[in-house]
């Protein structure tokens, strides 16, 4: 069956890269029509692109693949923004007024653009989220209208080393893949998978992936923290690997047989698990090493939770990923962290209705592409794709991106959208244009006062007013004669 109608959201993630495609009902559900996964971890380190080639040919197969199973060509994609290096930087602008001025949107305006403009040595700004305003000593979330001597905007910048977003834009143009909309990814789990009176009183959401670990830390429905630790549940199966075992086989290990706390009384010192029908591990042995990285991580989690919002978490923590399967996690977090309100987010908020097996798991390890594929909004459906024809397919792969977004702003950007590459520049060149135009009419102003000047000065002059005066004279001379 050929979809007329359709979103389509594509994650890159460590250990593969994922495609999903879906229709948005008129009741808010959205039924998944396509799904598809290619492994990624021979390209994609940690969460970032470090070959543009082989990531621009996955990404060329994910898209043909969705093609061949909606019978329809996919003309835009969503795509979520993460990885390491991630981080999130406060920063403080400030601005004096005259007594008693009306702060103004052109004012907010100003100061959100001011700290858009600020530049970090090798790092990207992402997104800036706003904290809150302070207006002369009261602190505000919209101060429009409020009359005040000095106003100052708290803002939250999130980063990303220029590299690796570089990397990100160049593989889906090396593809010819059109972004129509870049999300930061854990802006969008966290919209999907945290409910409002979390993100209210204030909670952590911990995305446990195969190579990184992120953190998000909200407090009165305001992200205050963003950061991408660079260890995941494979730094586990490359601990247990190290007791003389393939990758392969100690990664079923960690499946069968991990968990996250096991109290002292229960170890058998005796028990052994199976490697293979020959080989076998000390029960004790691998419960260490298991325990000893998972609490390394989790005591670099807490680190991550700034010091003033560590006895805020009212809503507790949420974990979600694929690391969040393991067994008795919670107990391991509450152990280390002492927050007794631990949650396993194992699906999305939204009803999704699908036949696939790996969506319907609710395991957490496609949460993020869901959030993604939820805050698509626009059609990425286009033409009717024949997959038998060759001629049509290479045609395609050779044509031009099918959409060109408007240049927004800084300003004009929703949160937790980032602008691409081609957006930036677009905008850029908008804002160049602008700047020469508002020069040219500054110019041609300053030319039209001095011309004006000019020509005061010279009806001043006293050879101008000699000039009247003679004038005057020889009228009056001329009345009285008549």
């Amino acid at each position: 069956m050929v979809s007329k109608e359709f979103i389509v959201a594509i994650e890159l993630g460590s250990s593969k890269m994922t495609g999903i495609a879906g229709k948005k009902n008129a009741d808010g559900s959205i039924q998944v029509l396509a799904y598809v996964k290619e492994d990624s971890s021979s390209f994609i380190r940690k969460g970032v692109v470090y070959n543009i080639d082989k990531t621009a040919q996955c990404l060329s197969n994910i898209v043909n693949k969705l093609e061949k199973q909606l019978k329809t060509e996919v003309t835009q994609v969503y795509v979520g923004v993460g990885g390491q290096s991630i981080r999130s930087v406060r920063n403080v602008i400030a601005k004096d007024l005259p007594n008693e001025t009306q702060v103004t949107q052109g004012m907010v305006i100003e100061l959100m653009d001011d700290n858009r403009s600020m530049r970090y040595p090798d790092q990207e700004i992402l997104d800036a989220a706003v904290q809150e305003y302070k207006v002369d000593s009261q602190l505000q979330l919209d101060p429009v209208g409020v009359q005040c001597s000095h106003i100052e905007g708290n803002f939250l910048n999130i980063l990303q080393r220029k590299t690796f977003y570089k990397n990100l834009n160049k593989c889906f143009e090396t593809a010819n893949v059109n972004v129509i909309e870049m999300y930061l990814a854990p802006l969008a789990l966290a919209d999907s998978v945290l409910t409002e009176a979390e993100r209210r009183s204030g909670c952590a959401l911990v995305d446990l992936g195969a190579d990184t670990t992120t953190v998000s830390v909200y407090f009165k429905n305001i992200l205050r923290h963003l950061a991408v630790i660079p260890l995941g549940s494979n730094n586990i199966t490359k601990d247990i690997a190290t007791l003389q075992m393939e990758e392969s086989d100690a990664e079923k290990m960690k499946l069968k047989y991990a968990s996250a706390y096991t109290e002292n009384n229960e170890i058998d010192n005796n028990m052994k698990y199976s490697i293979d029908a020959e080989r076998q591990v000390e029960t004790r042995k691998f419960i260490e090493i298991v325990e000893g990285r998972l609490e390394e991580i989790i005591a670099n989690v807490w680190c991550q939770v700034p010091d003033e919002y560590c006895d805020k978490l009212l809503g507790g923590i949420i974990l979600t990923g694929g690391g969040s399967n393991m067994k008795d996690i919670e107990t391991a977090f509450q152990n280390y962290t002492h927050i007794e309100k631990i949650r396993i987010a194992k699906f999305v908020t939204q009803t999704i209705t699908s036949n696939i097996a790996d969506i319907n798991a609710h395991d957490g390890k496609l949460n993020t592409l869901l959030g993604l594929l939820a805050k698509g909004n626009i059609n990425c459906a286009g033409e009717a794709v024949d997959p038998n024809d060759l001629f049509s397919q290479q045609q395609k792969q050779n044509g031009e991106p099918a959409i060109d977004r408007r240049a927004r702003s800084a300003v004009d950007t929703p949160e937790g959208v980032v602008r691409t590459a081609a957006e930036k520049r677009r905008a850029e060149e908008e804002a160049q244009k602008k700047k020469e135009e508002e020069e040219r009419i500054a110019r041609e102003k300053a030319e039209e006062e001095a011309r004006e000047q000019e020509r005061i000065r010279q009806e001043n002059s006293p050879l101008r007013k000699l000039g009247r005066w003679l004038k005057r004279a020889a009228s009056e001379i001329v009345k009285e004669e008549e």
